[in-house]
C-alpha cells in the first residue's frame, strides 16, 4: 500500500513538472522570405524570446541569451544586412530594425534591466551598442548615404 502511494505520488509530481516547464520555457519565432538569410543564437535561462523578421538577401540575425526574461527583436528589409543581439543577465531588452543594405548593428547587455534599440536607414551604417550595469537605456537612429 505504501509502496503504491509513493508511486503515485511520484507520477503526480513527474506530470506536475511536465505541465510546469513550459511556462518557463525559452521563446524563438523566426520569419523569414527572400534568398539566402540566416538566423540563430542560443538560449540558457527560463522566459528568454527572441524574434527575427527579415525580408531581402543574404541578411543575418543573431539572438544570444544567457539569464532569465530577456527579449531580442532583429528586423531586417534589404540586402546584406547583420543584426546581433547578446544579452547576459535579467529582463533585458533590445531590438534592432535595419532597412536598406550592408548594415551592421550589435547590441550587447550585461547586466539587469537594460533597454537598447536602434533603426538604420540607408546603406553602409555601423552601430555598436554596449551596456554593463543595471537599469541603463540606450536608442540610435542613422541615415546613411
Amino acid at each position: 500500500m505504501i509502496r503504491k502511494s509513493i508511486i503515485r505520488t511520484l507520477l503526480a509530481f513527474a506530470v506536475g513538472a511536465i505541465v510546469i516547464t513550459p511556462a518557463m520555457a525559452n521563446d524563438v519565432r523566426i520569419e523569414q522570405y527572400g534568398w539566402q538569410n540566416s538566423a540563430g543564437g542560443a538560449q540558457n535561462g527560463h522566459r528568454n524570446r527572441v524574434r527575427f523578421y527579415q525580408d531581402g538577401r543574404y541578411n543575418t540575425a543573431i539572438g544570444q541569451q544567457y539569464g532569465n526574461r530577456n527579449l531580442s527583436a532583429v528586423g531586417q528589409e534589404g540586402d546584406n544586412n547583420y543584426g546581433a543581439t547578446y544579452q547576459y543577465g535579467n529582463r533585458n531588452v533590445a531590438g534592432i530594425g535595419q532597412f536598406g543594405s550592408n548594415h551592421t548593428a550589435i547590441l550587447t547587455q550585461d547586466g539587469n534591466g537594460n533597454i537598447a534599440a536602434g533603426v538604420q536607414v540607408g546603406h553602409g551604417c555601423n552601430a555598436d551598442v554596449s551596456q554593463g550595469g543595471n537599469g541603463n537605456v540606450a536608442a540610435f537612429v542613422q541615415t546613411c548615404p
